[in-house]
C-alpha cells in the first residue's frame, strides 16, 4: 500500500513537471510550482527527485525512453526499408506526436542550446540510442540493395527530419495552418522510397 501511495505521488510529481516545464520553460519553472500542481510539500520532490534537473532528466527517461527502446527491440526480421519506415513514422505519430510526450521533445528544441546538460543528457538517453538502431536497421536495408544509396543509412537523420518540422510547425503556426503530421510522414517516405506501397 505504501509503495503504490510513493509511485503515485512520483507520478503526481512527474505529471506537475510537465505542466510546468511545457508552460514555463525549463528556466522559469520553479519547484515551489511543481509542488503546488501536484498538491505535495516542495520537500516531498526531494525525496524523489535530486533537483530540477534530475526531475527533468526522469521525464525525459521515463516519457520517451520506452519509445527509443521499441525501436531498439523492434522484431522486423527482413521486412522491406518502406515497411520499416512506415512503422517508425505511425510509431513517432502515435506515441509521440498524439500524446504529452511532444512537449518533452519541444523543450528539448527550445532550452537545450540554454542548458547543454540537458541536451547532453538527452543525446545520450535519446537520439544516441534511436540514431544507432536506425543505422542498424538502415544499413541491413542497404546491404540488401533496397536503397539506391547508402545515404539514409549514414544519415538516419534524414528519416525522422519531418519529425521535428512537425514539432516546431505544431507549436508555432498550427492555429494558422493545422499540419496533418500523418500524411507529412507518409509524402516524406514517397520522396524517399518513390510511390507510396500498394495497400
Amino acid at each position: 500500500m505504501r509503495a503504490s501511495r510513493q509511485a503515485e505521488r512520483r507520478e503526481a510529481i512527474l505529471g506537475a513537471a510537465l505542466e510546468e516545464f511545457a508552460a514555463s520553460g525549463f528556466a522559469a519553472t520553479r519547484l515551489d510550482d511543481v509542488a503546488r500542481r501536484a498538491g505535495v510539500a516542495k520537500g516531498t520532490i526531494y525525496l524523489y527527485f535530486r533537483d530540477k534537473e534530475s526531475l527533468f532528466q526522469e521525464l525525459v527517461r521515463t516519457m520517451i525512453g520506452p519509445v527509443v527502446g521499441t525501436i531498439e527491440t523492434a522484431q522486423i526480421g527482413d521486412l522491406p526499408a518502406r515497411a520499416i519506415a512506415e512503422m517508425i513514422a505511425e510509431l513517432f505519430v502515435r506515441e509521440i506526436f498524439g500524446t504529452r510526450r511532444k512537449d518533452v521533445l519541444r523543450l528539448i528544441i527550445t532550452e537545450g542550446a540554454r542548458f547543454p546538460k540537458l541536451a547532453e543528457f538527452y543525446y545520450h538517453e535519446v537520439i544516441e540510442r534511436a540514431t544507432a538502431a536506425l543505422r542498424a536497421l538502415l544499413s541491413r536495408a542497404a546491404a540488401r540493395g533496397e536503397l539506391s544509396s547508402d545515404a539514409l543509412a549514414r544519415f538516419p537523420q534524414l528519416l525522422v527530419a519531418p519529425a521535428l518540422v512537425a514539432l516546431v510547425w505544431n507549436g508555432m503556426f498550427d492555429r494558422f495552418a493545422p499540419l496533418d503530421v500523418r500524411e507529412l510522414m507518409r509524402a516524406h517516405l514517397d520522396i524517399l522510397f518513390g510511390g507510396r506501397k500498394a495497400s
